[in-house]
């Protein structure tokens, strides 16, 4: 089925950029968790956050809670199914995460890290492949915000690494933002893929790529 029109697709509407070369501190052609773990960024709770609900998270009338298949205390995270998207994630204990008909959301208890998670297809979003996304997205951003720096690169698996720095501040942040789009696209199909976007307040931008990485090593879709 073909996605319907959403927040993403304006951001594809300006000119494609070439893919730049990674900062020095993003160099390397594939994540790496820097010794991180998933400790590192929990709230021991035993999954108990993933089953309150939060008034203060926008969202449609279908947005429920996402399913949790395991919590393992001792590695720090819990195991959450997207089922409408059918995604499954692990995650710091400590988070929340919520779905609807389209995506999947996740966010740390005071809101400073925020995960979505999509599903694209890149024909309806009006570029050939995860590249072409990739590139565009950042060029379309840059035009729009000019004081927002947009970085592309692919990685040795053939995902998308796209870094934006210097994203304004929304409502409850203190500082401006720093946000990881990782577009996969799917085996076989050149047409479809996924997007994993991650946004981090700018201080922390070192350790929210550290995150990524995890989040990419256990991340598993159902294509």
């Amino acid at each position: 089925m073909r996605q319907k029109e959403s927040g993403r697709r304006v951001f594809l509407l300006g000119a494609a950029v070439a893919l730049c070369t990674a900062t020095p501190a993003q160099a390397g052609n594939q994540l790496d968790t820097g010794g991180l773990t998933f400790l590192d960024f929990a709230t021991p709770d035993n999954g108990a956050s993933f089953h309150r609900g939060d008034g203060m998270i926008a969202g449609g009338p279908n947005q429920v809670s996402s399913r949790v298949l395991g919590v393992e205390t001792g590695k720090g995270l819990a195991r959450i199914r997207f089922e409408q998207i059918r995604v499954t994630l692990a995650v710091p204990l400590g988070w929340q995460a919520t779905e609807d008909w389209e995506r999947g959301v996740a966010y740390s208890s005071d809101k400073r890290y925020r995960l979505v998670v999509w599903r694209v297809d890149f024909e309806f979003e009006g570029v050939k492949d995860a590249e072409h996304y990739a590139s565009s997205k950042g060029g379309a951003i840059q035009s729009r915000r000019p004081a927002v720096k947009a970085q592309a690169r692919k990685l040795g698996d053939g995902t998308y690494l796209v870094v934006f720095e210097n994203v304004p501040k929304g409502q409850g942040d203190s500082e401006p933002r720093t946000v990881f789009d990782l577009v996969i696209p799917q085996p076989g199909n050149s047409k479809r893929g996924a997007l994993l976007t991650l946004g981090v307040p700018a201080s922390d931008a070192g350790r929210g790529i550290k995150l990524l990485a995890l989040l990419k090593e256990n991340m598993k879709m159902d294509w």
